[in-house]
């Protein structure tokens, strides 16, 4: 068989999101299917092979797809043409997007439906190509994957799609992300927050990840217990930041708010598992792996109640209104005060962890791909 992989954001300087779900999951079915043959087709040249081995071939096709009219010639032009070069047997795309104009069988991959709920947070050429397009998509695609029940349940209600369409496989998380030792922690500390104890958020800094709220409730949990606690922002500044940027210049605790920027996996692991806790009050996720992240690193996790959040953190988090800086802040005070509490999440999160592993992920699309196929 020969299988297509739009790999768009299959990057080898950093992955997030599409390109580490792509990566996590193809590298582990190149080995194992050593006699399938798997096509990674970019839009832009690469100088580093992400995923190699004698069954894989990297195609390069232009233009960089990285707006609504060159998405448009990418997946209906380009990528047409090389499945139809390569005589691809599937295609598989998991960024959102598919092909309207190949007659290869698609398995098409969507996390979640945030710029219908929140259509403020992307620009206005994206969200007219997004409402004009992906109810096509679900159309076109022989398979659809999304990473929830909620995302399934949410997608199947909004473009009228029946949910036996779809099958759920939820992410999983890296081996990187473990517990550290007491000295390795206090290592950590030193080097970003001065030796204090710290909160830390992880992920891109845009609106959607909801921290201007995190903000405020970090001045109330300051506030009104007096700790020299930080809290570390580790992730790069995204779209829409300007008003985060703006605000965070003349907030009062600003002394104590430590923006590390992108971190490599191995140093945000060491982040990850440093802090005294996770909070993670995102507006709405298809999945949260930050949350997961942190449970299989031994730390308590503070995070949204809506979206996927409770179906990813089960009993193993504290929830917290998104919208409520003072809801946030007490449950900031909550896990503070309570060690038995802290303890009681740290050993729930650790077990919840285990049930999402990469090796559970790619084989259960493995099945996808061939359900896709037959």
């Amino acid at each position: 068989m020969k299988i297509a992989v739009n790999a768009r954001f299959l990057n080898a300087s950093y992955r997030e999101g599409f390109g580490n779900f792509i990566y996590e999951i193809f590298s582990r079915l190149v080995k194992r299917f050593p006699q399938h043959e798997f096509i990674f087709i970019y839009d832009r040249p690469v100088t580093e092979t992400v995923i190699s081995g004698a069954n894989t071939r990297t195609v390069f096709t232009g233009p960089a797809a990285r707006h609504p009219l060159l998405w448009k010639l990418w997946y209906d032009v380009r990528v047409p043409a090389v499945l139809r070069k390569y005589k691809a047997d599937v295609f598989i795309s998991c960024d959102g997007f598919c092909s309207l104009s190949t007659k290869v069988p698609q398995c098409l991959v969507i996390h979640d439906i945030a710029w219908y709920h929140y259509p403020s947070h992307v620009p206005r050429s994206h969200l007219l190509y997004f409402r004009r397009y992906i109810p096509r998509f679900l159309k076109k695609a022989t398979t659809v994957v999304t990473v929830s029940e909620f995302s399934r349940q949410d997608i199947a209600a909004v473009f009228n799609t029946p949910p036996s369409k779809f099958t759920v496989i939820p992410n999983g998380v890296k081996a990187v992300f473990q517990p550290l030792s007491p000295d390795e922690k206090s290592l950590v500390k030193a080097k970003y927050t001065d030796g204090r104890e710290y909160l830390v958020y992880t992920g891109a800094i845009h609106p959607r990840k909801n921290l201007i709220n995190l903000l405020k409730a970090f001045s109330l949990f300051k506030k009104r217990l007096h700790t020299g606690m930080k809290l570390v922002i580790a992730g790069r500044l995204a779209w829409k930041n300007d008003d985060f940027s703006k605000k965070l210049k003349t907030y009062r605790y600003r002394e104590d708010v430590v923006l590390t920027g992108y971190l490599e996996d191995a140093e945000l692991a060491r982040v990850t598992a440093s802090a005294y806790a996770m909070v993670y009050p995102s507006l709405f996720e298809g999945f949260a792996v930050p949350v997961i992240e942190a449970m299989q690193a031994a730390v308590p996790v503070i995070t949204s109640a809506n979206s996927a959040m409770a179906e990813t953190g089960g009993d193993a988090a504290l929830y917290a209104d998104p919208a409520d800086p003072a809801d946030i802040a007490e449950k900031m005070m909550l896990l503070y005060k309570d060690e038995n509490l802290r303890n009681e999440l740290v050993r729930k999160g650790t077990d919840r962890a285990r049930n999402f592993n990469w090796d559970d992920v790619a084989e259960q699309f493995w099945h996808a791909i061939q359900s896709t196929v037959h």
